[in-house]
């Protein structure tokens, strides 16, 4: 369980590096990741949603469709929190990931 823990920290923390540094593709895979629970990482909605939607401001047209997709089983009140997450992380980054 612990190397599965420390394999999931891993891969977030490097898509989360090519992320900051502006790498759309990073962006894209941490909505997959999040959204499928991929490398041993919980599923999280809103987390994924925030990583397509920074994917999609940047015209990566899988996230805008696998956003869609997840937004489904969200909530509005789920949607919003993932909006201020992803307003919240440009802010951070000083917009690395720029909005269309």
């Amino acid at each position: 369980m612990a190397i599965s823990q420390k394999s999931a920290e891993f891969l977030i923390q490097s898509r989360l590096a090519d992320a900051e540094a502006g790498d759309v593709e990073a962006l894209f895979e941490l909505g997959v990741t999040y959204s499928t629970g991929r490398g041993g990482v919980a599923v999280d909605l809103i987390e994924a949603h925030k990583w397509f939607n920074l994917a999609a401001l940047n015209g990566d047209t899988r996230s805008q469709q696998c956003r869609a997709e997840i937004s489904y089983e969200m909530t509005a009140r789920e949607i919003a929190e993932a909006q201020r997450g992803a307003r919240a992380w440009l802010a951070a980054t000083s917009g690395v990931a720029r909005a269309a």
